[in-house]
């Protein structure tokens, strides 16, 4: 296996967890490289959903080392909640580690995070509010709480009035209450007694894990056009989900990866704001997402759900540098007649393969589709043989347009549901 990276082709969503979760079980190291609670993982055995927000996917095999990077930023509050779901699932025995680099997401942060939305009206970007965007604000601006500083309590409070002294004059100026030091420092003192044990510096323990020869899987959050740079910008997130920052998000050399899973669904979906040439308004819109459960695993929020887009992903398994792909929710099409894929888009009358950087300009492509027969997936499929001409040719058509093949295809939620090709 050796250093391989899960990464999101598409808008996220795309069931990076199963599939972490399945190749988590040759690792010996899962580590999340950026992102935030904002974008969770869903993960199925044994006939029970977890739901992971900050956790990695290697959490519940207790033979895992779990890392939080420094790309990362972090709620403490909430992972100290996820940590006692995990606890109360009967999972005790893990090991987690979180960067000393990494920043913190703190409470005005959620707090001006949704102020900021407010402003924008009906130009929302539709963030989830979880204080994501802020905090990388603060990061940037030099002025945020890193994990390592809950392991330096005479220093904290210090930085802490520093960074108020900006961040209640701006939550004053927008309505907002304002913030204590003498109280949030307190809550973070009992923060640090909870997750000091955990705080080490994950730079150095992963390139000493790879000069050592250990397995390491490496997962993002969200896809990769949700890219602060490369995706549909402004409606994006506030880092980069792609394989090429797990070198800074993680502090590895980019000579160390050996393999890219781009994990894209057999349709497409986002949730948000922003173009979606693809997007479906009817009844098959409606079947897909209630087949794949099309609903947020952190907001709950419908997905908007469409066709599957080849312009989007082989764009985004170029510039990631792709070894393979993961293909998910394929059985989510089974049955499903009237079934399409798009090849190209059409911009004011002319033809293109590629995503405009403008926003009005993608707002205005039109998909050009290739139509597929309808194909059935059987419940007892164990192999790739088991499929029929028809889907085999849906996914030949997806080899041949990215030039990537297929080499891990899903059709059922379970690991057990999952073949390789």
């Amino acid at each position: 296996m050796a250093v391989v990276v899960v990464e999101g082709a598409q808008w996220g969503d795309e069931g990076k967890g199963k599939i972490t979760d399945y190749l988590a079980s040759k690792a010996d190291i899962v580590c999340r490289f950026q992102g935030g609670n904002n974008a969770g993982h869903t993960i199925c055995f044994n006939g029970k959903k977890y739901a992971l927000r900050s956790l990695p996917s290697g959490i519940f095999n207790e033979n895992i080392v779990n890392v939080i990077a420094d790309g990362v930023v972090l709620n403490p509050f909430m992972l100290i909640d996820e940590i006692n779901e995990i606890r109360n699932s009967g999972f005790n025995n893990f090991k987690l580690l979180i960067s000393n680099r990494c920043h913190l997401i703190m409470p005005y942060h959620l707090d001006l995070d949704g102020a900021y939305e407010n402003l924008l009206s009906d130009k929302k970007i539709g963030t989830t509010k979880k204080g994501i965007g802020p905090c990388y604000i603060d990061k940037a601006a030099r002025r945020g709480i890193r994990a390592g500083d809950l392991l330096e309590l005479d220093f904290l409070k210090e930085k802490l009035n520093d960074t108020l002294i900006v961040k209640n004059l701006e939550l004053k100026s927008l309505g907002l209450k304002t913030y204590d030091v003498d109280e949030l420092y307190n809550k973070l003192v009992e923060i640090s007694k909870v997750l000091g044990k955990y705080i080490a510096d994950s730079q150095y323990f992963l390139n000493n894990a790879i000069k050592k020869g250990k397995n390491i899987l490496f997962e993002g959050a969200q896809g990769i056009m949700l890219d602060i740079d490369r995706g549909t910008y402004p409606y994006v997130t506030s880092s980069s989900p792609s394989s090429n920052y797990v070198p800074q998000g993680a502090g590895i050399s980019p000579k160390a990866i050996d393999e890219v899973v781009a994990i894209c669904k057999a349709y497409t979906t986002r949730v948000g704001e922003g173009p979606f040439p693809t997007e479906l308004f009817n009844d098959t819109a409606e079947l897909i997402r209630e087949k794949g459960h099309e609903y947020g695993t952190v907001t709950h929020r419908p997905r908007r759900v469409g066709y599957l887009d080849l312009v989007i992903l082989k764009r985004n398994l170029e510039m990631s540098g792709a070894t393979m792909i993961a293909l998910t929710l394929f059985d989510v099409l089974s049955g499903i007649d009237d079934l399409k894929v798009c090849y190209k888009y059409e911009l004011d009358g002319k033809e293109i393969d590629y995503i405009p950087a403008s926003l009005n300009e993608y707002s205005r492509c039109k998909p050009i589709y290739k139509n597929f027969k309808s194909f059935t997936i059987e419940q007892d499929t164990k192999s790739y043989n088991d499929l029929s001409k028809e889907a085999k040719e849906y996914i030949s058509y997806i080899e041949e347009m990215t030039g990537v093949k297929v080499k891990i295809l899903s059709i059922g939620s379970d690991r057990e549901k999952t073949l390789i090709l």
